[in-house]
């Protein structure tokens, strides 16, 4: 529940992959891209490359929709996009601790847009600063577990971003795509599911 990355400056009605694409491509920014190997996992409001591990489009995803009747998953693309959809989930709770401790997040006073940008900067600091030193703290602990807070969830509405596309970009989304299979298929032998078939979508 701490962050990596921070990006502060963007009019509200910037898209977020939009800022994001922004972040990752422009090298003065110094963003942390993942180790080969490695992978973030990001939600389907973002294009589908190298690196960067999407959820099944078309499938159940946000925690709520598996509770109530509709409980577990019944496809390996459900159970991986119901873990998947856990992971996401750090990071609303990350914010929720975040906007609680922080007030002035919420209700920011008409100061210059520089000056907006080093206060998210400074309360991401801090509240890194209050994880790591592991500071006994009523926020984290609200926040940290993630039934507490499941209900509370708005799920982002993103509308699809399709980024430019190029040959290169085009072997990762389908180098991430095999990836996506290979990791529902391991899930789904656990569970004693179907398997997906290797040439799927």
């Amino acid at each position: 529940m701490r962050f990596t990355f921070v990006y502060a400056g963007w009019e509200g009605s910037a898209h977020d992959a939009r800022v994001f694409e922004e972040a990752r491509s422009n090298a003065t920014l110094g963003f942390p891209h993942p180790p080969p190997g490695k992978y973030y996992a990001v939600d389907s409001g973002y294009a589908s490359q190298l690196g960067y591990l999407t959820p099944f489009r078309g499938e159940r995803y946000h925690l709520p929709d598996f509770s109530g009747e509709r409980r577990g998953a019944r496809t390996p693309k459900e159970l991986f996009n119901h873990r998947h959809s856990s992971l996401q989930n750090v990071i609303e709770r990350t914010f929720g601790v975040l906007k609680n401790r922080f007030q002035i997040l919420q209700k920011m006073k008409g100061y210059r847009i520089e000056d907006q940008a080093s206060i998210v900067v400074a309360c991401c600091g801090l509240h890194n600063y209050i994880k790591e030193q592991a500071i006994k703290d009523d926020l984290f602990d609200e926040y940290g577990c993630e039934q507490n807070v499941i209900d509370q969830l708005n799920p982002p509405n993103h509308q699809d971003f399709i980024a430019p596309t190029t040959s290169t970009s085009q072997r990762g989304a389908r180098q991430m795509s095999m990836l996506r299979i290979n990791i529902a298929n391991q899930m789904a032998i656990s569970k004693g599911m179907p398997m997906i078939p290797i040439d799927g979508p």
